[in-house]
């Protein structure tokens, strides 16, 4: 355990439809985090991925803060049992909060929403603007395409290839921790090499 790592966001789906290995994926994370006595912080959705991983987390004797946008409280989206919830305006102050409680980040699978966090907290890291590790829980090889992409990008020159070290990639939630506790801010100023 690293004492640096007090809170991990963690972006996760809101399906309920997909493979069981993406929810006990969720699952063991959640209970990892609590066991460690990490903070999990999270979208507070009631449904999917992130639903399991928070209550894994509060079952285990962890503690979940759940930062959400009033519209999606309005929907009834919202987890009922979170340690903390926290009630954003809209959704870009939601994510400013996610990143900035954070001591890390890690992307479990998860559709337009959980990637579109993914790639933004990446591009922030890119210009400078979050420095703590990023980890890709690439379950069932889930975001091999979005890596393949991200390889490509690099190879045409879209992306300068210091940029692959922005990011990195487990398989199971045990390896996202281990990575995560043996890395700390990155250390490189990122602006050296934003643009091509």
């Amino acid at each position: 355990m690293n004492p640096k790592i007090q809170a991990i966001t963690v972006y996760a789906a809101s399906s309920s439809q997909v493979h069981s290995a993406y929810f006990q994926a969720a699952e063991k994370l959640g209970k990892l985090l609590a066991q460690n006595r990490i903070t999990c912080i999270n979208g507070a959705g009631n449904k999917g991925l992130m639903a399991s991983l928070t209550d894994s987390v509060l079952q285990n004797g962890g503690e979940v803060t759940g930062i959400i946008p009033q519209f999606m409280v309005e929907e009834g989206w919202c987890h009922s049992t979170l340690s903390e919830r926290i009630v954003t305006p809209d959704m870009h102050l939601r994510k400013q909060l996610m990143a900035s409680k954070s001591d890390a980040c890690i992307a479990l699978p998860g559709g337009i929403g959980t990637m579109e966090e993914l790639l933004e907290i990446i591009t922030w890291k890119q210009l400078g603007l979050y420095t703590k590790p990023i980890v890709i829980l690439n379950v069932q090889h889930f975001y091999d395409d979005l890596l393949q992409m991200l390889d490509k990008a690099q190879k045409e020159n879209f992306m300068h290839s210091k940029h692959a070290s922005i990011w990195s990639v487990a398989e199971t939630p045990e390896e996202a921790l281990e990575i995560i506790f043996e890395n700390s801010q990155w250390e490189e100023n990122p602006r050296l090499f934003a643009a091509l």
